[in-house]
């Protein structure tokens, strides 16, 4: 059975740092299960009432997530296919920590890694790091990633290709 693991995300590329350093130490322990993992960010869907009958998932990741990131995940994938058994790219909606918690819940998520250097911000997206540090029914660890100011492939699919 796979067991699920969320990654918090800004669906930028550097975060995919986290989702490598991930699979390659699982890889290193030679660990036999398969996982499920949800790329999460948190996404304020607004008040607006049109905002919440017209907006569907499909056209927040239109907003907030690049087609490189799509592809640099399923190269990723490809590279761990022992362990990956499908990624999900999805948005956490809620406010509360209650909510969070059902989240997690529902998603049967048994370990959440986050990166402090990885913030969420800008078209509505919200940090969930503070969620994650206060769920109880997560194990939790928190992944250094080193976001270099000067990298000739930033922004680019090669950017996945950098060691970290």
């Amino acid at each position: 059975m796979a067991k699920t693991i969320l990654i918090a995300t800004d669906y930028s590329l550097e975060s995919l740092n986290i989702l490598k350093k991930v699979l390659k130490e699982k890889d290193a322990s030679e660990d036999q299960n398969q996982y499920n993992i949800l790329l999460t960010s948190g996404y304020d869907s607004g008040d607006s009432i049109r905002d919440l009958l017209f907006n569907t998932k499909t056209t927040v990741f239109n907003k907030i997530r690049p087609a490189e990131f799509c592809d640099a995940y399923g190269i990723i994938k490809n590279k761990y296919p022992h362990l990956v058994n499908k990624i999900i790219c999805d948005v956490f909606t809620g406010s509360f920590q209650r909510t969070f918690n059902q989240y997690v819940e529902s998603e049967n998520i048994e370990e959440a890694y986050y990166s402090p250097s990885i913030k969420s911000k800008g078209k509505g997206k919200f940090d969930l790091i503070p969620y994650i540090k206060k769920c109880k029914e997560l194990q939790s660890k928190e992944i250094k990633v080193e976001v270099q100011e000067r990298l000739p492939e930033r922004g680019r699919l090669a950017e996945i290709f950098v060691e970290v």
